[in-house]
């Protein structure tokens, strides 16, 4: 007989599009991987089944408001999901859909009542550095975004040629250019899709993105 779905998923273990939840009892912690998987390539959300995959089922119908509410109140902007409840042996999954985001950065609004904004590397919701939100915001500016092909610019790609990676600090330090400085070329590269960045260790990175220069 053929794996249910629900199984088929819960094989795959918590990944960088998956993720189970016993249970839902504060909106604000869905909340932060709702705007995660926006940030991101998208994900699922399995509420019902516990860390090492076991289904225990969701308690009451008011699990899925909570879900609900994290979305629309602790989500800016309002993140969309789709939800499908699978009934296993007499035990309700919720299965939350959230697809990729056209409106990054998505941000959660925390307890002390900050907007944060997190990416998903791996089963982890990480907190998304300046660097990252700034390059979002700048790429979704009507006015696009415009370079200075500087030698500080030059050197940069020079040295991602030889390189796999560089930190901001390295650029920083290799440049002889101030911090804010050294921010903004990295801000105008991944806005303009020249550079991607990866998360190492909860370090980021910043390399030539898969497009540069394959034209």
């Amino acid at each position: 007989m053929k794996p249910h779905r629900i199984h088929q998923l819960i094989a795959e273990g918590e990944n960088e599009h998956l993720d189970f939840k016993f249970e839902i009892a504060d909106s604000r912690k869905i909340a932060k991987t709702f705007v995660a998987f926006a940030n991101s390539g998208g994900g699922k959300l399995l509420i019902g089944v516990k860390d090492n995959g076991v289904i225990a089922g969701i308690r009451t119908e008011e699990e899925k408001y909570m879900a609900e509410a994290a979305a629309a109140m602790y989500c800016s902007p309002n993140v969309l999901f789709e939800t499908r409840e699978w009934n296993i042996k007499g035990k309700v999954v919720l299965e939350v859909t959230i697809p990729e985001g056209n409106e990054k950065p998505y941000f959660m609004q925390n307890e002390h009542n900050s907007w944060l904004a997190y990416i998903r590397v791996g089963d982890e919701n990480i907190l998304a550095n300046k660097i990252i939100v700034n390059a979002w915001k700048r790429k979704s500016r009507p006015e696009g975004t415009y370079i200075n092909y500087s030698h500080k610019e030059k050197l940069l790609l020079e040295y991602l040629e030889s390189n796999d990676t560089i930190s901001l600090s390295k650029f920083r330090n290799l440049a002889g250019i101030s911090q804010h400085s050294a921010e903004n070329i990295l801000i105008n590269f991944l806005a303009l899709d020249i550079l991607d960045f990866q998360v190492i260790d909860k370090q980021f990175f910043y390399s030539l993105s898969n497009t540069f220069g394959s034209e």
